[in-house]
Parts: structure tokens; C-alpha cells; sequence
């Protein structure tokens, strides 16, 4: 299912038709403390096209973002509680098998905290692994059976 994939109207529950249009994720904010140590394993160990934005980056997937405050970013609005390097969580969808994703943070020498284990994320159950971005925000890359 790709990320941009949404349910049919008739698939909502009751409980949330009110809010059709639907609402999907747009993007979220994550803080780093080295853009250029975040740009890198953005892209190479998460798949993300860094994008450019004043004197940050933003870090794009297919059609959702994830925005970045760091060095040199003056946000404007920020949370009550604005997020910190490295407490963020955060979990994407791989499209391959969990081994795979095992494979690919080791060979790009990310250490696996976790997993693979069982989950339930947005497509229903799914196997997740667990690892850290540079500044120790937990990430998790989750996999759904092949249908």
C-alpha cells in the first residue's frame, strides 16, 4: 500500500466521517543537531530526497515530510513543548521483507536496537525493526505480509 494510498469514504468509520474531506498526514517536524550528519543518513540509511529549505533541510518521502528545525533554524510557530534532538518517534513503512531492512541497517553499519518483532501499524499487523537517527530518536521500519 503506498503512502499516499487512502481508504474509500465508505471505509471510515462513522466516528470520524465528519472530517471528509479526509484528512491525510502532510508532515511532521523532527529536530537535528548536524545537518550534515542528518542529511546523510536521511538519505542513505532512510531513503529520503533532502530538500532544501533556508538555512534547513527538510527530509521528503514519496508525498509525506518530514520538516527539520537544527542549527540556524528559527521556527515560527513551535510546539508548547518543542521538539529536541533525539526525541522524536517515528516509524516508516519498508517495502520489503523485515530481513531486508536487518540487511540494510547493517550494511550501512546502523545498529538494530529491536526486532525483528510483531507490530500493528497503520495497514493492520505488520513486523517492525527498531533503530536510532544520529541523535538517538528512536525510528522503527515496519513490514505487512505480501498480499
Amino acid at each position: 500500500m503506498p503512502e499516499t494510498q487512502t481508504e474509500p469514504a465508505d471505509a471510515v468509520e462513522a466516528s470520524v466521517a465528519h472530517l471528509r474531506p479526509a484528512i491525510h498526514l502532510d508532515h511532521c517536524v523532527i529536530h537535528v543537531s548536524d545537518w550534515d550528519r542528518s542529511n546523510a543518513f536521511y538519505r542513505d540509511v532512510v531513503g529520503a530526497e533532502i530538500v532544501a529549505r533556508g538555512a534547513g533541510f527538510a527530509y521528503r518521502f514519496g508525498g509525506v515530510q518530514l520538516n527539520c528545525h537544527g542549527p540556524g533554524v528559527k521556527a515560527e510557530p513551535v510546539a508548547a513543548q518543542p521538539v529536541l534532538p533525539g526525541n522524536s518517534d517515528l516509524c516508516f513503512r519498508w517495502s520489503g521483507t523485515v530481513e531486508e531492512a536487518i540487511a540494510h541497517l547493517e550494511a550501512s553499519g546502523t545498529p538494530v536496537e529491536l526486532g525483528p518483532v510483531e507490530r500493528h501499524g497503520a495497514a493492520g499487523a505488520g513486523r517492525s525493526v527498531y533503530f536510532r537517527d544520529p541523535d538517538g530518536s528512536l525510528l522503527e521500519f515496519i513490514t505487512y505480509p505480501a498480499e
